[in-house]
């Protein structure tokens, strides 16, 4: 592996504040949070988050995707888990490993669902250049929609991911495009060894990758850390930088890789 699977880290957090701007829809089936940039109802650029296992539904997510339509990307988030998120905050009864064995959705579910919404994008809303932005569980799918043809319905054309975890080493090996990483300073998931694993893989490519390392903050913190802790809020606002810069140069500009 090239991140550890998920652990207590993984569902624990804080709620951030604010009112998510966009709305439901659905893509044939697949509910989707949807945000568009100010002023642009037909964007040329898009992203689509793959979320944690909080899923589409975490405020603290849409809230991401807001900041995303923001600079100018349409934004989409699938519900690829369709009910079996884990709930936040979660009870202390609540089983992580029971969880990922049993209920967590399987890569041949959250694959289709992905791929669907790809799809219509490019097809339906004639998306020219695609990002794809993931958090932990989500990581995993950046890297999977990086390879080569994008598995069957085109995939991502730039990816950054923060915090992944269930990254198998042969799908950071697989990647064909442009990939940018955010790792925590304490993270049993991502921990140092896996970031000099993955250097190592990325270090045989020809595609443009970066990955920041960011101190005193640990696992998720791109997602659900304490804002009102200032280390955890710049991390978290960096980080967000650092996706945008990213995809502004191999999405937006369409850098050649």
């Amino acid at each position: 592996m090239a991140s550890n699977p998920m652990q207590r880290c993984c569902i624990i957090g804080a709620k951030h504040s604010g009112t998510p701007q966009g709305q439901i829809k659905h893509i044939d089936n697949i509910r989707t949070y949807t945000t568009y940039p100010p002023n642009n109802p037909s964007p040329s650029n898009a992203i689509l988050i793959m979320t944690d296992v909080l899923g589409m539904d975490f405020p603290n997510t849409q809230l991401i995707a807001d900041q995303f339509a923001q600079n100018g990307y349409l934004t989409v988030i699938p519900d690829v888990f369709n009910g079996s998120e884990v709930p936040f905050p979660p009870p202390e009864s609540f089983d992580l490993q029971e969880y990922v064995e049993t209920v967590m959705p399987k890569t041949d579910t959250v694959d289709p669902m992905f791929e669907t919404v790809i799809k219509y994008l490019r097809d339906e809303l004639g998306i020219k250049r695609l990002g794809g932005v993931g958090y932990c569980f989500g990581g995993k799918y950046v890297c999977r929609f990086l390879r080569e043809g994008g598995l069957r319905n085109g995939g991502i054309d730039a990816g950054f991911t923060a915090h992944p975890s269930f990254v198998d080493k042969e799908e950071v090996r697989g990647i064909r495009g442009p990939l940018s990483i955010a790792a925590a300073e304490t993270d049993s998931i991502f921990p140092a060894e896996k970031r000099r694993e993955t250097e190592d893989i990325l270090k045989e490519h020809t595609v443009p990758y970066q990955m920041f390392l960011y101190s005193d903050v640990e696992h998720g913190f791109g997602v659900k850390g304490d804002l009102s802790h200032a280390k955890a809020r710049f991390a978290k606002e960096q980080a967000f930088l650092q996706a945008v810069g990213w995809l502004d140069e191999y999405v937006k500009k369409g850098a050649e890789v």
